[in-house]
Formats: structure tokens, C-alpha cells, sequence
């Protein structure tokens, strides 16, 4: 038996340690991660579901709190201020009934379910007609920025809803309650402001602002129920028991089937949101690179349009400048391809069926002029850089000059310094740029010279203040 024959059980061997000192480790990793993160020893059941059972209920306070949380809401809307918009949310009692519905079917609890769906409708309509009767008399009927946003829902409002709901009920699960994090929840969650962007459709006779608001408004309520379900069942919070058993059977049977009903035609708007989303980060970047080929050297996109549909979508480009031929056309549908964007129509307006001569011609003219900015922007830059280099020669010619004048003047000065230096006032934070003249000596001189040194200075570089500094 050779040497090396002899060696290789021994290799296997201390491979097979390794590898199980390895799996060893990881485990004892995994087991750390695990207790970390682990949350039901401190979960207050009891308390928690007394907490969301009282905050379902919808009558006094609540009604008044919600009636002026929507007002407040649709002024911050209507002016554009976020940080009103911002403490309406913190003050509406919206999230009691959305919790209630997702602890309610978590631990099978018809009543806490009927009521919860119950209250959460009132307060909807509540929502709805405040907000769109003060639109309906508001003089400002513009919709701004604030309003506008809350009107096409992505998935990046699904991931919102879905996760800050989820830190929602595990905070206030806890034994100790994080108030803090409660109140981001209502900020993050934002389901105020969708409601009155609703109203304000309603108030101002527009469908698509109300159809488009109350959309995200119904993706964020239900992924906020959903995650709290998912953490009531994580934490194994009790079921209700009833004494009947036939009801408690006919209880699960009927929520089982409210769960399917609402979850099935969730999940395809879910999907059809991250479908759209997609789509419109794709034309993005699709219509970004192709305005850096060749193709669009003497051509400008002038504008464009995406059309979702779950069908067949439509992207139309409308251009301005050389026409594209059927081959150029034919390498744009290519590249889409290439961008992920599939079942898409590319419809290219042409300059001959937009535009007519007159206006061809004050865009060319407009494009011209941006072109020529842009020129006369790099000019000035490389004019400034030239300065500035001339400016470095000419400072280092002066300096060898004022350094032989030095040496002649005053000899126990053995090296200098001149720059412009920015001094800031510690207290009032103001910044204030001044000559300042670094010399070192070998000497110390009196103060009548060192008079003489700065005037002379000054009126050698036809300065009006100095500052100087001395090191010995």
C-alpha cells in the first residue's frame, strides 16, 4: 500500500470533522437567531384582545375624534401640507375595526368579526361624507401633489400596509406596549388620507380620483387584517371556545369561508399590482436607454404614454426630428424584449401626424436652443478652469517674487504662506473668508516691525484687511 493510499482515510476523516464541527456551529447560530427573535413569552393575550375589542367600538368619542381627523385630513390635503396630513393620521381611530377583523378571524371569533365589519363600514361612510362634503364647498378644487399620490396604488403600498400593520399587532401584543411604534403605524399605514382623496372625487364630480383612492384604501385595510392574522396565529392566540360545539363548527365553517371569498380576489389584485408595477419600471428604463442609441441621434422623444392592460399593453412614443424607418421601429421592439416587457404594442407617432410644419419648427428651434445651453454651460466651465489654472501660475510667479523681497526686507522671516482662509463664528455659525499670511521666523521681532511687515504687505498685494498668523 502506498504512502498516499495510507493518507487518504485520514483526509476523509478530518474533512468529516470539519464538516461536522461546521453543522455544529450553524446550528448554535441558528438556535441564538431563533431566541432572539422569538416574541410569545412576552405576549399579553388577554390584554391584547381587550385592546381591540375596545378599540372596535364606534360610538361618542370615536365618532367625533374620526369626523375632525377627516376634516383635518382634507385641509392638509387641499393646501398640500404633509404634516397636517401626518396628525390626522396620528389622531383617527381607523385601525381599531382593520385589527379586529384580522383578530377576529385568527382566533374565530364571529361577534368580534361582525362587529368589526360593521363599525369599519360606518366609519367609511363617515369618512366619505365628511370629507367630500367640505371638498364640495372648498374654493380650492385643485388637486395637489398629496392628492394625487393617493390615487394609483403600487405593490410598494402593499409592502407598507403588509409590514407595518405586522409591527402594528406585535407592538401591541406586547406586555409592555410601544406607543411609539403604534403611532408610526398609523403614520406609515396612511389610511386617512386615501379616504378623503376619495371624498374629494365624490366632492368635486371626478370618478377616478374616488375609484383610485378607495382602491388603495381597500389594499391597505386588508393587507393590514391579513398581517395581523398571520401574527395572532404565529403567537397562537386562543381560539374562542363556544359551549355548543354544532356552533362552534358552523362559527370556523363561516369564517373559513369569509377568509377564501376576500383573500381570492386580493391576492389577483395583488398580483395584478406587481404586474403593473413592473410594467412601468421596465418602460422606464426601456425608454432611458434607448434615448442613449444611435437610433435617436437626430430624433427626440417629445412625449410618452403607458397603458397597462393585464391583456396587452400599449406604449406610445410620440417624436419629433428624423422619421425612424420600419428597421429602426423593428430594433425598438426588440430591445423591449430585452427590458422584460412582453404582450406591449410600441406605437410610434411620427413628426408628419403630430405636429404640423409651424410647430415642427419652433421644437426643432427649442431643441436647438437646449443643445446650445448646454454648449455655452461647458464653455463657461472650461473658461473657468483655464482661469483658474492661469490664476495657480500666476500666484506661484508672484509668490517667488514677494519671497525676494522678503528675504531683502526682513531676513529673520524664514518661510510664508499668503491664502484666502474661511473662518466660522462658533456662535452665530457665519462663515467669513480673509487674507491670511502664515510667516514663520527665526527671530522674534518687535511690535513696530511687525507693523511695518503687515502695512506692507497689505499695499504689495493692494489688500484692504489682513489677518496674520506667526510661528516661531
Amino acid at each position: 500500500m502506498t504512502n498516499f493510499e495510507q493518507r487518504l482515510p485520514e483526509e476523509e476523516k478530518k474533512e468529516q470533522s470539519i464538516g461536522e464541527h461546521t453543522q455544529i456551529i450553524w446550528r448554535s447560530f441558528w438556535k441564538k437567531i431563533i431566541r432572539l427573535a422569538h416574541i410569545e413569552q412576552d405576549t399579553d393575550y388577554e390584554a391584547t384582545i381587550q385592546s381591540i375589542s375596545t378599540a372596535v367600538e364606534f360610538k361618542g368619542i370615536n365618532i367625533w375624534i374620526l369626523a375632525l381627523a377627516i376634516i383635518v385630513a382634507s385641509v392638509g390635503l387641499n393646501i398640500n401640507a404633509t404634516a397636517v396630513i401626518i396628525g390626522a393620521m396620528l389622531i383617527s381611530p381607523l385601525m381599531g375595526p382593520i385589527n379586529g377583523i384580522g383578530l377576529g378571524v385568527g382566533i374565530m371569533d364571529v361577534e368580534l368579526l361582525r362587529k368589526s365589519l360593521k363599525n369599519l363600514g360606518i366609519m367609511v361612510i363617515i369618512s366619505l361624507l365628511a370629507s367630500s362634503v367640505y371638498f364640495f364647498l372648498s374654493p380650492l378644487s385643485e388637486a395637489q401633489s398629496e392628492l394625487l399620490a393617493r390615487t394609483s396604488p403600487t405593490i410598494f403600498d402593499v409592502l407598507i400596509a403588509f409590514f407595518g400593520g405586522m409591527a402594528g399587532i406585535v407592538a401591541t401584543s406586547q406586555k409592555k406596549q410601544s406607543i411609539t411604534v403604534i403611532s408610526g403605524v398609523a403614520i406609515a399605514t396612511a389610511l386617512m388620507p386615501p379616504l378623503c382623496t376619495a371624498g374629494y372625487g365624490l366632492g368635486t364630480g371626478q370618478a377616478r380620483y374616488f375609484f383610485g383612492a378607495f382602491y388603495l384604501f381597500f389594499i391597505n385595510a386588508f393587507f393590514i387584517a391579513l398581517s395581523t392574522f398571520i401574527i395572532v396565529r404565529y403567537l397562537h392566540f386562543p381560539y374562542k371556545s363556544y359551549m355548543d360545539p354544532i356552533r362552534q363548527r358552523i362559527v370556523r365553517r363561516i369564517i373559513t369561508a369569509f377568509s377564501i371569498i376576500v383573500l381570492t380576489p386580493s391576492i389577483f389584485m395583488a398580483i395584478q399590482m406587481v404586474k403593473k408595477t413592473s410594467f412601468q419600471n421596465n418602460t422606464s428604463r426601456f425608454l432611458t436607454e434607448i434615448q442613449k442609441s444611435s437610433i435617436f441621434a437626430n430624433t427626440q422623444i417629445l412625449n410618452y404614454q403607458k397603458e397597462f392592460s393585464n391583456k396587452r399593453s400599449t406604449l406610445t412614443l410620440s417624436l419629433i426630428g428624423e422619421e425612424l424607418d420600419k428597421t429602426e421601429i423593428a430594433v425598438l421592439q426588440e430591445k423591449m424584449n430585452d427590458f422584460g416587457i412582453k404582450n406591449t404594442d410600441l406605437v410610434i407617432k411620427q413628426t408628419e401626424s403630430i405636429v404640423n410644419a409651424n410647430m415642427q419648427t419652433d421644437v426643432l428651434e427649442k431643441i436647438i436652443d437646449q443643445k446650445n445651453q448646454q454648449i455655452v454651460s461647458k464653455d463657461s466651465t472650461i473658461v473657468k478652469l483655464k482661469n483658474s489654472l492661469l490664476m495657480v501660475n500666476a500666484d506661484s510667479t508672484l509668490s517667488r517674487q514677494i519671497a525676494k523681497e522678503i528675504s531683502a526686507q526682513y531676513p529673520f522671516i524664514s518661510s510664508f504662506s499668503i491664502n484666502n482662509s474661511i473662518y466660522t463664528d462658533p456662535h452665530t455659525l457665519t462663515n467669513d473668508t480673509l487674507p491670511t499670511a502664515l510667516l514663520t521666523w527665526s527671530s522674534r521681532p518687535n511690535a513696530t516691525t511687525m507693523k511695518q511687515l503687515e502695512t506692507w504687505i497689505r499695499i504689495r498685494l493692494d489688500l484692504d484687511t489682513l489677518k496674520i498668523i506667526v510661528n516661531q
